[in-house]
């Protein structure tokens, strides 16, 4: 909470998260399926009650790994719930044209399906079906969400593990964005090449391109017409005057 906090208070114009449910079905945000890197402990997420890991802090590993940025109070944060999170980002971004990215994962042994349900049913009770955007590198839990509530904007994830050609060519990712039903195409900066997101413009797919934190960027998404741009860090790109800086607390 205290990642999502300083994103706003540096200018970002939403949050990109990750999320994952509980053993007793509550989706909570968490980029890994265990507590070992950012909770010093054991503990695997899907195996643990959404109470376990509202008690589980998760900020001592920053603290030990960057004590110049460290704080006392870093050491008070727990894994929160997705509703906590879309509550704290109604707050924050009430009034502007903000939007909340949300990453289902999905663990070795597979996808659950019951996640795309909790996750529509919490972007309809909190009323952000006009900003949340549900990502996922697995397309089928992205046409499952429009399955179960076709007005959420959804968002298939690309990574370049692809051969050349179907990235040189870039057919293959906008076929597979559209088969599923996404509205977005969320491409590392590696494969975000300027044929890609024209190809993605005339389907009518937003691009979005992941994870930059080179102010660069800023000009070439605005030549290329790329939609918004996910960064580790908001302050410094939002300190070159742009609006298109999305945030990936990690």
């Amino acid at each position: 909470m205290a990642a999502f906090a300083r994103a706003a208070q540096d200018g970002a114009d939403g949050f990109e998260l990750d999320v994952r449910l509980t053993h007793d079905g509550v989706p909570v945000v968490i980029h890994d399926a265990t507590l070992q890197r950012t909770g010093l402990c054991e503990g695997v997420v899907s195996e643990m009650t959404s109470k376990e890991l509202c008690r589980s802090s998760v900020g001592d590993w920053f603290n030990q790994a960057h004590p110049q940025l460290a704080r006392p109070e870093y050491s008070r944060e727990v894994v929160p719930t997705l509703d906590q999170v879309m509550r704290l980002f109604k707050v924050q971004h009430a009034h502007d044209r903000s939007a909340i990215y949300i990453e289902m994962k999905a663990d070795k042994g597979g996808f659950d399906s019951a996640l795309p349900l909790s996750v529509v049913e919490l972007i309809v009770q909190h009323d952000l079906l006009g900003k949340a955007v549900v990502v996922s590198f697995d397309l089928k839990a992205i046409a499952q969400i429009k399955t179960i509530e076709p007005s959420v904007r959804t968002g298939a994830l690309f990574e370049p593990r692809r051969s050349v050609a179907k990235v040189v060519s870039g057919r293959p990712l906008i076929a597979a964005a559209l088969d599923c039903g996404a509205d977005e195409i969320l491409l590392h900066r590696l494969i975000a090449t300027r044929r890609l997101v024209d190809l993605a413009a005339e389907r009518d797919l937003r691009s979005v391109v992941w994870t930059v934190d080179d102010a660069k960027w800023l000009g070439r998404a605005e030549r290329l017409g790329i939609h918004a741009l996910i960064t580790n860090d908001p302050a410094a790109m939002t300190g070159m005057g742009s609006g298109y800086a999305q945030t990936r607390p990690r």
